[in-house]
């Protein structure tokens, strides 16, 4: 009982609250919103329409002060202290236009505090009293009580504690194969518990993507489940950055930590004449030469909305993929010659 109602609560904060409603990566009948707009209230984050305001102002004002849980102001602040310790009044819902219009969504919002307290908690414990009246196993207390703790309140902490890593430790520990202009990082080990929500640097680039994970071997159980919704007809117009524009951004960045190495190491030329440094800046420039040709390809594809190859797409992500591991090789190079 407590493993479906933690998958039910945590899918519906992502897959629902998440990137149907917050990010509009897709669309969905009325029964799967139905599902996590009563499963995502059980999660206790609010009604839907409140938690999607703050999160898109957390995409627009990443890092600033106005990010709700803005990563700057320390780990507990973007974990759980933007919550408890409210330093402004509760802003308008003034960026949710859209799902004022979503009757379920108004519906949710009206009544999200008797929501989230039945099915949260009436629920399971009316479940732990009938398994225990119909198998003898148990006091009816005792499993009434079984049923609000373990189901309800302990499974409550779990899933809120999932969902605020995404805010704090996904901003915090991991790598930005996309961008560095934002604090956003990939973790495959955040992924592992935040249903497939562990790639932030990835969707902070391509936020309107319905996956987080887009590589064949990331974990992203949200992007499965609602891939697999599509194909019985619950999900619709599924939203998918091209794999040109992605390999671009990876390019993109690759190169700049290319152009940082590089005056790295020229710094260390101009203090002292190394054959090994020279060597080494030489290589770095060889790998620029040929990014900036892959680079060059990627912006015609994706200029002309030219779809390559799936083989010649794999051959560029490996290619990258071995850039950046020389890169970190240089890297420690350059830390052993500092």
């Amino acid at each position: 009982l407590f493993i479906f109602f933690y998958l039910a609560t945590g899918m519906s904060i992502t897959v629902g609250y998440h990137r149907l409603f917050s990010h509009k990566s897709f669309k969905a009948k009325w029964p799967v919103k139905l599902f996590v707009l009563l499963f995502g209230a059980a999660a206790f984050e609010n009604a839907a329409i409140w938690w999607s305001a703050e999160h898109r102002k957390h995409h627009k004002h990443v890092d600033t002060d106005d990010d709700p849980y803005d990563i700057s102001k320390g780990f507990f602040w973007a974990h759980m202290g933007w919550l408890m310790f409210k330093l402004k009044p509760e802003p308008p819902l003034d960026n949710v236009g859209d799902l004022r219009k979503d009757k379920l969504v108004m519906w949710q919002y009206k009544w999200v505090h008797l929501i989230s307290f039945i099915v949260s908690f009436g629920v399971p414990a009316l479940i732990g009293y009938l398994y225990a009246i119909s198998t003898g196993n148990l006091s009816p207390l005792g499993g009434t009580l079984g049923g609000l703790l373990i189901p309800g309140v302990a499974r409550v902490v779990m899933v809120q504690h999932a969902t605020f890593c995404i805010n704090s430790l996904c901003h915090m520990i991991g790598k930005r194969p996309y961008s560095t202009s934002h604090s956003a990082r990939d973790s495959w080990i955040a992924a592992i518990f935040t249903m497939g929500e562990g790639y932030h640097n990835y969707h902070h680039e391509f936020q309107w993507d319905y996956r987080n994970g887009v590589k064949p071997w990331q974990l992203d159980p949200s992007k499965w489940i609602i891939w697999t919704l599509s194909k019985f007809g619950m999900t619709s117009d599924l939203k998918r950055v091209p794999d040109e524009r992605i390999l671009l951004a990876e390019s993109k960045e690759t190169k700049r930590q290319i152009n940082d190495q590089i005056s790295l190491f020229q710094e260390s030329l101009s203090n002292s004449a190394s054959e090994l440094v020279e060597q080494t800046i030489a290589s770095l420039e060889q790998l620029s030469d040929r990014l900036n040709e892959i680079t060059g390809e990627l912006q015609s594809a994706a200029k002309e909305k030219i779809n390559l190859s799936r083989t010649k797409l794999n051959a560029l992500s490996h290619e990258l993929r071995s850039m950046v591991s020389e890169i970190e090789s240089f890297g420690k190079i350059s830390l052993a010659s500092a």
